[in-house]
């Protein structure tokens, strides 16, 4: 591996010791990301932008206040990327549509791009995102297919799969994404990278969106304190979000390495209703005993609930319906024919269908919190199989298209919780397989701490074997 491989895949925590003790500047850690975007970035099409010259310019910055022994905060000339979903200053945020006009001012940050610049993060440019963040892998008219850096032919998962791909290429240090099905831990699974949905409310998001009470914008990372430190910073309270977390100070680095000894941990290979792949069910369960082996106490437990697609479904067409409501046919026509459909069959949901299905949504949000007087944390798999070829729009062509591809990961954008995928292994055929960790309401840092203990244990696959 060259020198500036070596750079482009050196963590934040490794970046900053460096940059602290004088060994690395955040010109040349930048400069080197550059390059491998420019090298690799052809086969993966993990971005939809890259700004180089606003990226350097970053850097110097970073570089001077580095140089004075003031940096502006932990990931001061970390190297950065932004999902385009998420508005960026300066910056289209296109969200994978054609149907968006670039022309337009861009003038605001949301919360989090805001709190990683006050950081001094180095922003590269903008991911790829399937339109409208709208399926589990990444793909749109405007943008193309991304590949996945363990095998092109496959998806790197979705909705935030540009991001997963640039973290595991070495395309950037951390990645920011969002995660309303599964959207942050479909792709860190795929990708054998580090994902955290933090619980609803926990990083502050603005503009508001009618999915929002489904989504959390989160870390995507090559290790636990990465993502610790970054939730550190995009936490941080922002007055634009009303629903947001009263912001409580919590360093969630502090205590990453406390270990999880007596933890309580439910074990749900299936939830009791997913149909999981033989292969993937065996390395997680491989992965659980290794949290057993770290002085946990496991016990397989299911939850108790039934497969909650249909409540998301509902739910899911309404909030479509009403997001989409002034989309005109002209616009659909040029638009991801997979999104198209979902967004003209989304009319039709009543008002009493919709408030049945939030009275079911609370009745399981109920059940996980007694779940949880019992057990710390629940571990499952992240995704029912490993990654599969890009170009479907889902796992399996003849499974219906709703909710229902992603079985074991909505459950908790319905209930709001934390829960991560942590990578536990490969299948033998060389595809990143992720170990979900589901934390109680608010329970961020048990999550961290957990993934950190599984981490230390198991430490991740090598990087894919992808090279310019």
């Amino acid at each position: 591996m060259s020198v500036a491989e070596e750079l482009a895949l050196l963590s934040a925590r490794e970046l900053a010791a460096r940059y602290r003790d004088g060994s690395l500047s955040p010109v040349e850690a930048t400069r080197a990301t550059l390059a491998r975007i420019a090298a690799l970035d052809g086969t993966l099409n993990a971005y939809c932008l890259v700004d180089g010259d606003a990226a350097m310019a970053d850097a110097r910055a970073s570089e001077a206040r580095w140089g004075r022994g003031a940096p502006a905060g932990p990931l001061d000339g970390v190297p950065t990327s932004i999902k385009d979903i998420v508005l960026t200053r300066g910056w289209p945020t296109l969200r994978g549509s054609k149907t968006i006009d670039p022309r337009q001012g861009w003038a605001d940050d949301a919360p989090p791009v805001a709190r990683l610049r006050e950081q001094g993060a180095v922003l590269l440019g903008k991911t790829a995102t399937p339109e409208f963040a709208m399926k589990g892998v990444t793909d749109s008219p405007l943008t193309g297919n991304t590949r996945n850096p363990w095998n092109p032919a496959l998806t790197p998962g979705g909705s935030s799969g540009g991001a997963g791909a640039a973290v595991a290429a070495g395309l950037c240090a951390l990645a920011l994404g969002t995660d309303a099905g599964g959207s942050i831990r479909i792709p860190a699974s795929f990708c054998g990278v580090f994902g955290l949905k933090p619980s609803y409310g926990r990083v502050p998001v603005w503009p508001p969106t009618p999915f929002g009470s489904f989504a959390s914008t989160g870390p995507m990372t090559r290790s636990v304190a990465d993502a610790a430190l970054m939730l550190n910073a995009i936490a941080a309270p922002d007055a634009r979000d009303w629903n947001a977390l009263p912001h409580d100070g919590t360093d969630y680095a502090a205590h990453l390495d406390a270990g999880i000894d007596g933890f309580r941990i439910a074990y749900s290979p299936d939830l009791g209703y997913a149909e999981v792949d033989r292969e993937v069910a065996a390395i997680v369960a491989a992965a659980v005993d290794a949290l057993a082996a770290c002085g946990a106490s496991v016990e397989r437990a299911d939850p108790g609930f039934a497969d909650p697609a249909p409540v998301w479904q509902v739910l899911y067409r309404g909030l479509t319906a009403f997001a989409f409501r002034d989309m005109t046919e002209e616009q659909l026509a040029v638009m991801d024919p997979f999104v198209a459909e979902r967004i003209r069959a989304a009319p039709g949901i009543d008002l009493a269908a919709y408030l049945e299905a939030e009275r079911s949504r609370a009745e399981l949000g109920a059940r996980m919190k007694a779940f949880h007087r019992r057990y710390d944390l629940l571990a499952t798999p992240a995704t029912a199989g490993a990654a599969f070829p890009a170009g479907r729009d889902r796992p399996d062509r003849g499974a219906p298209a709703d909710a229902g591809e992603w079985p074991l990961s909505l459950p908790f954008n319905l209930t709001r919780q934390p829960a991560a995928s942590v990578p536990c292994g490969l299948t033998a055929d060389g595809r990143p397989v992720g170990l979900q960790i589901v934390g109680p309401p608010h329970g961020d840092s048990l999550v961290l701490r957990a993934a950190r203990a599984f981490e230390a244990a198991r430490p991740w696959p090598a990087p894919p074997p992808l090279t310019p």
